[in-house]
């Protein structure tokens, strides 16, 4: 649904939030296949709370040098109505 990664003198930060084939949504931060925050939300609002979040770190990292990279990209629907 969502995934933005971004690298920096030979590090890589990965964002990402899946749908779940059982219900909800996990959103995933990853830095060098390292699991830095794991979370699952079965309520759409936080899911966008979340991704809030993720779009102001990812503002924070690129304004340190932080690129993002060329796979670093899908977008998920800014739908409230789920």
């Amino acid at each position: 649904m969502f995934s933005k990664e971004l690298t920096r003198d030979g590090h890589t930060r990965t964002f990402m939030v899946n749908a779940l084939l059982s219900s909800g949504w996990e959103v995933r931060v990853e830095q060098d296949r390292d699991v830095l925050r794991e979370t699952r939300y079965f309520d759409w609002h936080r899911v966008e709370r979340a991704l809030g979040a993720i779009e102001r770190e990812v503002a924070k990292l690129e304004a340190q040098g932080w690129q993002l990279t060329a796979r670093a990209v899908s977008a998920v629907a800014q739908s409230t109505n789920r």
